[in-house]
């Protein structure tokens, strides 16, 4: 399976989308830049897409920097002995604070994150949602930035429903279940095509839908 681990990986993913699907082409002359995003595997990268679900990007940003700061190194060892008090100073909501408790522990019971990026993403994923607190959405983020999986397609984000809805002219715009169903058509692209509307929705909207990643030494991001 190829890994979209360049950027032009990305420009061959998007070159194949559009002539798959030729309404693609101007969402691809909207977004402009469509950025590659990845990231280094391993427990930190999934504990910043943990601190992102469900809140703005900058508010994912400035926790993840609190917790960063107070956890350090960011290892499964100093979440699980940091105590409740970090938790509300990182300012991590309880679901939160009990997901990331429960991935520390499933890391150091075994869990291996860099592994999983080599799976298929079924198997992959059904690994991950085996770990309380972790939904699908979580796990693809992880597997679509972290493992560069090429077809993986985040329906339940709600950037991507909206940037899908507005692109296309779909009212309302597609839910999950009617999201999946269109992203098929994308296969086996549909990790690239998830990165283009996540750019649709950042030059449409003037602000940047896309999960954060956070970038390594190793990691070449844009």
């Amino acid at each position: 399976m190829r890994r979209i681990s360049t950027l032009s990986d990305v420009s061959d993913g998007l070159d194949a989308l559009c002539a798959a699907d030729p309404r693609l082409d101007p969402v691809r002359a909207v977004a402009g830049e469509v950025p590659l995003r990845l990231s280094e595997p391993g427990f930190a990268s999934l504990i910043s897409i943990i601190v992102s679900q469900q809140v703005s990007r900058a508010s994912a940003d400035a926790i993840f920097g609190r917790l960063t700061k107070l956890v350090d190194p960011l290892t499964p060892e100093a979440i699980l002995s940091a105590g409740e008090g970090m938790f509300r100073e990182a300012g991590l909501s309880r679901p939160k604070q009990r997901t990331l408790l429960a991935v520390s522990q499933a890391v150091r019971d075994g869990l291996d994150l860099h592994h999983l990026c080599g799976l298929d993403a079924d198997d992959a994923i059904r690994r991950m949602v085996a770990v309380p607190g972790i939904g699908p959405w979580t796990a693809e983020v992880y597997l679509l930035f972290s493992a560069g999986h090429p077809d993986i397609f985040p329906a339940r984000d709600v950037a991507l429903q909206s940037a899908v809805g507005h692109a296309l002219g779909l009212q309302p715009r597609p839910g999950e279940k009617a999201l999946i169903a269109l992203a098929e058509s994308w296969a086996p692209w549909r990790g690239v095509a998830a990165r283009l509307f996540w750019a649709y929705y950042r030059e449409t909207r003037g602000r940047d839908g896309a999960p954060p990643v956070q970038t390594h030494e190793k990691a070449a991001i844009f």
